[in-house]
């Protein structure tokens, strides 16, 4: 396999001699008492800044710091005029401009389109602190400010929109950000090893232009590339028969796939036997997917197939007269790089300058850990694989326990609780292929679906010692997991779900199956129901034995691509039947880049071969249907009840109206209800399902000793 670079084997900058800051500066005046007289770089976000690994900019500006360069930030800035950019002076290397941990329009804007009435990344709460499409504003501004200083873009915004992308929003397709940002280079993905390089050749003198072999990146080339070998990217998605003798040009090598119910046909994307890293593939051009849908849905399923780093090749797409370039992923992190990324001198604090204002997002993770990036699981709503990659990258036990130490040791609202041992996904720590060769050459886009595939190492017993390990250090009362469970994983260890029920539930834990029915959740990628009734088994099981009364809270989707209206109603009477009512709904979200998002833009289903006739996929696109699948999932409110049973008669399911427990919403109507918009919800919060009888989800059930022989 391809080795890089260790991020901490190059010779510090010579700025090193000023030490470390007990805080990045936010300020000239906190810039200058540090000694400096200048930056050399300036980081620019959305959000508030707080010096805890868990917020982007921080990270990286202590890892740049690390490196011996001086780093100001520049934490929501006001970007009405270029003045507030100048703040630091001209950086000496670069602006480094991100949105935050969020991309700027899903943090502004409800999946209705509507405003959100707070943002968590800001002092107090305030939803006014950052610009819609904060990447390009920021940009702009830089550029005002300081015209011949290179500009990086960075974090998820840039990342998710490094090339033509359908934006919800304006529900358009969009160029790449770079281009409309005029910024010199995007860096996708964790951008550690990206920034560290650019960084380092900045600073001898190369300049931006010539920074085009940096893995991880994104550039606009004028002129034809020399020596490379181009693919057009309708050339290699071809089927071909399924054949006993592995075709030794397949990409995902013989053995790697687990059994699926589809029809017998695989997809063989050739490439070279040599000059592999000289290969580029060309994408549509931007105004052919920006005009021609089933063209997006195929350039999504090529770019898809192109995210593993040990084998991907460089895409390149057309943008008027120039190409956006896009190189290769760049390796993932390994674990000594990891511990010492997550080692660096936080404060773990927010910025001084905010006095006792509150920072939600912080107070959420102040006392939680990140064990692990990364995530295989291959959700087509959800972006994590295309921002972190399927590689897991984990942290050692060693590195874990003394950030735990240091939250007990130093951290002035710690009570003993940490919330979180995790990451994107809460049981993901080490799991790995078995084979690096197949690894090295695999294109699935998830390894746990149709099945958990047979090469997926699914040891839990790493992270079932580190949970140990960490309850017992002194000081340490409670280890809650909050990060998302993936319960098909967790069946495979009774040890740990008995280790997980007994020790680190707080009376709820949240999983989420996200939908009951095979139609959408083939297009989400997600197992079945019984996997889930599987788990749940399981789960009540050791909470009988450990003597604990807790329960599980699964999260569903509405209106993902795929689902019907009778999807819904089914969702709904299994919610019903189980005694289950969501407090507030949570309907799908078109992301930028997400394979479901193609769905929803394309009407077609890029898990395969696109043509003209291929599958279409049921989407959910109207206002009105949007909020009846809402409301299918609140049946319980009588807000939504005219609006369900009008759908309930057109769907020929007058037999579900009634006044008795059999029948999913009554025939009378309470005075006064049902005349706000149906399926709206009571705010715009996060989701939450509230099992039949349960006390408020704001008090945790007693968790006390059951009766022999009670369920």
């Amino acid at each position: 396999m391809q080795q890089a670079r260790d991020i901490f084997s190059y010779r510090k900058f010579w700025a090193a001699r000023f030490g470390i800051a007990p805080q990045l500066p936010l300020t000239r005046a906190e810039m200058e008492r540090l000694g400096w007289d200048s930056c050399d770089v300036v980081l620019v976000t959305g959000d508030a800044y707080v010096d805890h690994p868990s917020f982007g900019m921080a990270l990286i500006g202590r890892l740049l710091e690390a490196q011996g360069f001086r780093v100001g930030i520049l934490a929501q800035p006001d970007w009405h005029s270029a003045e507030p950019f100048k703040e630091f002076g001209r950086p000496n290397l670069f602006f480094g401009v991100t949105g935050g941990n969020m991309d700027s329009m899903v943090n502004r804007y409800t999946s209705d389109r509507r405003i959100r009435s707070n943002d968590a990344y800001t002092p107090d709460g305030a939803a006014d602190r950052r610009p819609d499409r904060c990447v390009l504003v920021y940009a702009q501004r830089c550029r005002e400010a300081y015209k011949d200083v290179p500009i990086v873009l960075g974090g998820i915004e840039a990342s998710l929109r490094r090339v033509a992308h359908y934006d919800y929003w304006s529900d358009k397709v969009r160029r790449s950000v770079l281009v409309d940002a005029k910024a010199d280079l995007l860096v996708y993905g964790n951008g550690e090893r990206q920034v560290v390089e650019i960084a380092h050749r900045l600073a001898t003198g190369e300049s931006v232009a010539e920074l085009t072999d940096i893995r991880g990146t994104v550039f606009v080339r004028r002129t034809p590339a020399v020596d490379w070998r181009e693919i057009d990217s309708t050339h290699i998605d071809r089927p071909g028969a399924i054949t006993a003798a592995p075709n030794p040009y397949q990409e995902t090598p013989a053995g790697c796939d687990s059994p699926a119910k589809e029809p017998a046909a695989v997809l063989h994307f050739t490439r070279p036997a040599r000059g592999h890293g000289k290969t580029v593939i060309r994408l549509p051009d931007f105004d052919a997917v920006r005009d021609d849908p089933v063209l997006y849905a195929h350039a999504s399923r090529v770019l898809h197939q192109e995210t593993n780093p040990h084998n991907a090749r460089a895409l390149v797409q057309r943008h008027g007269s120039g190409d956006v370039w896009l190189n290769p992923p760049a390796l993932p992190l390994t674990t000594r790089e990891m511990d010492r990324v997550y080692g660096l001198p936080y404060s773990r604090l927010p910025h001084r300058h905010y006095a006792d204002a509150r920072i939600p997002a912080f107070e959420m993770i102040q006392h939680s850990v990140t064990i692990m990036r990364g995530c295989f699981g291959g959700c087509t709503f959800c972006s994590i694989t295309e921002h972190e990659g399927r590689i897991i990258q984990s942290r050692s036990e060693d590195s874990i326990i003394r950030e735990v130490e240091a939250i007990r040791d130093t951290s002035p609202a710690f009570t003993g609780v940490i919330s979180d041992l995790g990451g994107p996904t809460a049981n993901m720590y080490r799991l790995a292929c078995k084979s690096r060769e197949i690894e090295a050459s695999c294109r699935r886009p998830s390894c746990v679906y149709p099945g958990i595939c047979k090469n997926l190492g699914t040891d839990h017993g790493p992270l079932i010692r580190l949970y140990r390990r960490a309850r017992q250090l002194p000081g340490i009362k409670k280890i809650l997991i909050g990060s998302g469970l993936r319960y098909d994983l967790a069946v495979k260890s009774p040890e740990y779900v008995k280790e997980l029920v007994t020790h680190h539930v707080g009376g709820y834990l949240k999983i989420a199956p996200e939908h009951t029915e095979p139609g959408p959740l083939s297009k989400m990628m997600k197992p079945g129901i019984g996997t889930y009734d599987r788990f749940k088994a399981m789960f009540d099981q050791y909470s009988r034995e450990a003597g604990k009364e807790q329960y599980l809270i699964p999260y569903f989707i509405a209106a993902h691509p795929g689902t019907t209206d009778e999807d819904m109603l089914n969702l709904a009477l299994w919610l019903k039947k189980n005694g289950f009512r969501a407090d507030q709904v949570q309907a799908f979200l078109p992301s930028p880049m997400a394979v479901a998002t193609a769905m929803y833009h394309s009407r077609k289903n890029p898990l395969h071969r696109i043509t003209r006739t291929s599958e279409t996929v049921e989407t959910p696109r109207k206002l009105t249907q949007r909020r009846l699948h809402k409301a299918f999932l609140r049946y319980h409110d009588p807000e939504n009840w005219p609006l369900l049973r009008e759908a309930l008669k057109q769907m020929g399911r007058a037999d579900l109206i009634g006044n008795s427990k059999h029948h999913l919403i009554p025939a009378w109507q309470p005075q006064g209800m049902g005349t706000a918009k149906a399926g709206a919800s009571p705010k715009a919060t996060s989701f939450r399902t509230q099992h039949t009888g349960l006390p408020p989800q704001g008090r945790k059930p007693a968790l006390r000793k059951l009766r022999k022989g009670r369920s």
